[in-house]
């Protein structure tokens, strides 16, 4: 009979001992005497009770923390009137772009020591996996490893940022991956010289070359400290100035003005570049241009397969 074994049910189970935690029994603060609210941990910075990083790590640490903080406040933030899907584009873009950051500045402009790069893959700050796919030919702009996955798509196919602007119809050239918020990330040039897609692919400032505009602005600063250096030799030797000189001095008040915005110590965009003067300045470093050369970098698609190993000759 289920009603004379159910109080012996009863009792053998407040008998039984149990952990604290058990599913029976809710654990209590001692005291508030409230139970325990379960709360997810602080995030932590990458050096605080792990291994420390290495020396070179400060070079990239400011854009580091400045993207992690991006991506909390980006969490955070409502998503009333965005699809599903666009609610998660800035994971994905800031995954790319703090990635991107980090293997540019080792592979390409030789900023940081080979440990720091190493650390960062170790306490998975930055995607291996896509970078590893960018060393491969043809993968060189892949926005996230999503898009290349077939189990991800209707038939077995990719996403059509994968699908390059010259291969596109006129109705899908500003088509965007639904994940990813991606514009076109295939490499590649048409025979007409067109590009595959797009040198910023997600259009916003989480497509820009962040490494390439850190290097831009300690140019422009060690530019303005030479003129510095000059300007003061020219009046300790009291030279006059020509009209030329002073034409010239204009401009430079115009670019300074500039440089205060967006090229100085504190730059009101940010890490990112705030004026198209600095994004196109970066857009040609990542080009591997000067800034007065390569007029058609534009249609460049960026920074290629890092330098390859020279092979021994046996």
């Amino acid at each position: 009979n289920n009603n004379s074994t159910t109080p012996i049910i009863h009792a053998i189970i407040h008998a039984t001992p149990r952990p604290f935690n058990h599913p029976f029994k809710p654990s209590f603060n001692q005291a508030t005497n409230h139970p325990h609210q379960v709360t997810m941990p602080l995030p932590k910075r990458w050096h605080k009770n792990k291994k420390q990083p290495p020396p070179g790590f400060e070079i990239i640490e400011p854009i580091l923390e400045a993207l992690e903080h991006e991506l909390r406040d980006k969490v955070k933030e409502s998503t009333t009137n965005k699809r599903k899907t666009e609610s998660m584009w800035p994971v994905h873009q800031i995954n790319y772009q703090k990635s991107r950051y980090v293997y540019d500045m080792y592979y390409h402009y030789k900023r940081i020591p080979k440990q720091v790069y190493n650390y960062c893959i170790q306490q998975k700050l930055i995607d291996a996996a896509l970078i590893a796919k960018w060393k491969k030919p043809g993968y060189e702009r892949l926005c996230s490893t999503y898009v290349i996955n077939p189990s991800n798509y209707k038939f077995g196919t990719t996403s059509i940022c994968r699908v390059p602007l010259y291969d596109r119809g006129p109705e899908q050239q500003t088509a965007q991956d639904p994940t990813t918020g991606c514009l076109g990330c295939a490499s590649g040039k048409s025979k007409k010289g067109k590009a595959a897609g797009p040198r910023n692919i997600f259009g916003n400032k989480y497509g820009q070359n962040l490494a390439a505009v850190q290097i831009a602005r300690e140019r422009r600063l060690e530019e303005q400290e030479k003129a510095r250096e000059l300007a003061k030799q020219k009046a300790a030797e009291g030279e006059d100035e020509t009209d030329d000189d002073s034409d010239d001095d204009d401009d430079d008040d115009d670019d300074d003005d500039d440089s205060e915005d967006d090229y100085g110590p504190t730059p009101k965009a940010g890490i990112w570049a705030g004026s198209k003067k600095l994004e196109q300045q970066s857009e040609q470093i990542a080009g591997g241009g000067d800034d007065d050369e390569n007029d058609d970098s534009d249609d460049d698609e960026g920074p290629s397969l890092p330098p390859a190993k020279k092979q021994k000759q046996g």
